[in-house]
């Protein structure tokens, strides 16, 4: 695993000349901010020219300015707090108007996670959900939100769908005691990483069971301790982490495992159909457009 950049930062630290050292102490104490800036404003910031900062960037081993500023994005997306977040999203917002940045954002992270997610690692991960005796699905906090989704419709094709969405460590492993090996855990993690997921699938992985795991990176904590790494761009909004690429995922996964379990949906369907017809649980009265 990399180091991040501010390690690199105080390895390299000796080496620097003057105006390097103004870049290199500007990102350690403002990193939130320089993370979201362009080559050209963060030289004027540090009175340094704009292929003083590229060079900078190649010198620390990055490919160019783009790579610096995206290793400084992810840094910051694990290390800000809520009020750093804030701040951040303001700086960034300036005069734009909300709706398109969020909206542009998110279709961003959606072209970005269809280029770059495995196919072989999706279809491996389906597999070993197909085969699984028993599904548990894991998320906290923000992530739980993913899971009860995911757990809500795979309810109807399986008999034996567990949902931990519980932060305390305590309360999750009782909900976990019981894996074994043949089980597999559907694990979510996004920045601020929960340490309780992790824990989690350690102890899981620990019996036996398979973990598949759907994050941000490969670098992730939850990365580490997964046997199949689905990855989703995600991004942060002020408090709100946006898990719109992660939900598109998690869709694809469920229309693909409702194609490996055809016949059983098709018949459970059916039979729910029959029950919502006659206890109207939906309303079937046409509604003018």
């Amino acid at each position: 695993m990399r180091d991040d950049i501010l390690s690199i930062l105080k390895s390299k630290a000796t080496g620097f000349s003057k105006g390097q050292r103004r870049i290199a102490d500007y990102i350690t104490e403002y990193y939130d901010k320089a993370a979201f800036m362009t080559a050209s404003r963060l030289g004027k910031t540090v009175n340094v020219s704009e292929s003083t900062v590229v060079r900078f960037a190649m010198e620390l081993g990055y490919d160019g300015y783009p790579s610096m500023q995206k290793a400084m994005q992810e840094m910051v997306l694990n290390r800000l707090t809520s009020v750093q977040r804030i701040g951040v999203t303001n700086d960034r917002l300036g005069d734009q108007d909300v709706v398109s940045m969020v909206l542009h954002g998110d279709m961003e992270k959606l072209r970005q996670t269809n280029d770059t997610v495995s196919r072989e690692n999706f279809r491996n991960a389906v597999d070993a959900i197909l085969r699984a005796k028993r599904i548990f699905v894991l998320g906290v906090r923000s992530a739980a939100a993913l899971a009860n989704f995911m757990g809500y419709y795979l309810n109807y094709m399986f008999d034996n769908v567990h949902v931990v969405t519980t932060s305390g460590g305590s309360e999750m492993f009782e909900k976990l005691v019981n894996i074994e090996a043949g089980d597999v855990v559907i694990a979510f993690s996004f920045p601020r990483y929960s340490t309780a997921t992790v824990k989690g699938v350690q102890y899981c992985r620990s019996v036996g069971a398979s973990v598949v795991g759907l994050t941000n990176s490969n670098l992730s904590p939850l990365a580490q301790h997964s046997d199949h790494i689905l990855v989703a761009k995600s991004d942060m909004v002020s408090l709100v982490d946006s898990l719109v690429a992660p939900l598109s995922l998690v869709n694809a996964l469920l229309v693909a495992l409702a194609s490996g379990r055809e016949e059983i949906l098709a018949k459970n369907f059916d039979t729910l159909e029959r029950v919502w017809e006659e206890y109207k649980v939906y309303d079937t009265q046409e509604v003018e457009v």
